[in-house]
C-alpha cells in the first residue's frame, strides 16, 4: 500500500507543481463547486447537496479544498481527537499556500502510516471516518485511491484551462 501512495502523490505533486493562483480560481463552467472569499478573508468551500453531473465541474479551487478536506478529517480521526468538522476546513488562499498545505498533509500521513504495523492495519481502532468497522488498511486503500482520482481530476482540469486561455 505504501508504494501505491507513493505513485499517487507523485501523480498529485505533478498536477500541483507550476499550478497558479489563477488557475485554482479559474472556473471551468458557469455552475460548478467553487470557493468563495468571505468578508473576514477565508474562504470557504461550497458543499454539494447531491453528486449528480447536473453539479456542473469543480474549480481547481475546489478540488484542492477537497483533498486538503478529506485528508485533514482522515487524519484528525484516525491520529487525532476525531474532533474536525468539514466547517473547520478552509481553502489557503492561494497556489503557494494549497501546496504547502498538501504537502504537510501528505507527510502527517505518510509518518503516521510508517508505524504502523500489520496489526494495526487489520484492526478497526482507528477506522471513524470515513469508513466504521473495518480494518484499517481499508481506510489506508480508500485514502490511495482519493488521492489518485483527485490527481487525475486536477490533472484534467489543468488541461482545459491551460486550452481554454488560447
Amino acid at each position: 500500500m505504501m508504494r501505491q501512495f507513493e505513485t499517487a502523490w507523485e501523480l498529485t505533486r505533478y498536477h500541483l507543481d507550476g499550478l497558479s493562483t489563477e488557475e485554482c480560481l479559474w472556473r471551468p463552467a458557469t455552475r460548478g463547486l467553487h470557493v468563495q472569499q468571505l468578508p473576514d478573508g477565508k474562504w470557504r468551500a461550497d458543499w454539494p447537496e447531491h453528486e449528480g453531473y447536473d453539479l456542473g465541474p469543480p474549480s481547481i479551487a475546489w478540488l484542492t479544498w477537497h483533498l486538503g478536506f478529506w485528508w485533514s478529517m482522515v487524519l484528525d480521526h484516525s491520529f487525532g481527537d476525531g474532533k474536525l468538522s468539514r466547517e473547520n476546513v478552509l481553502w489557503p488562499g492561494n497556489a503557494d499556500a494549497v501546496r504547502e498545505w498538501i504537502g504537510q498533509l501528505k507527510g502527517q500521513w505518510q509518518g503516521a502510516l510508517e508505524k504502523l504495523s500489520d496489526e494495526d492495519l487489520r484492526s478497526t481502532q482507528r477506522t471513524r471516518w470515513p469508513l466504521q468497522d473495518r480494518p484499517f488498511g481499508d481506510v489506508v486503500a480508500w485514502a490511495n485511491v482519493e488521492l489518485t482520482k483527485n490527481a487525475a481530476e486536477l490533472g484534467y482540469a489543468r488541461f482545459l484551462h491551460a486550452v481554454s486561455a488560447r
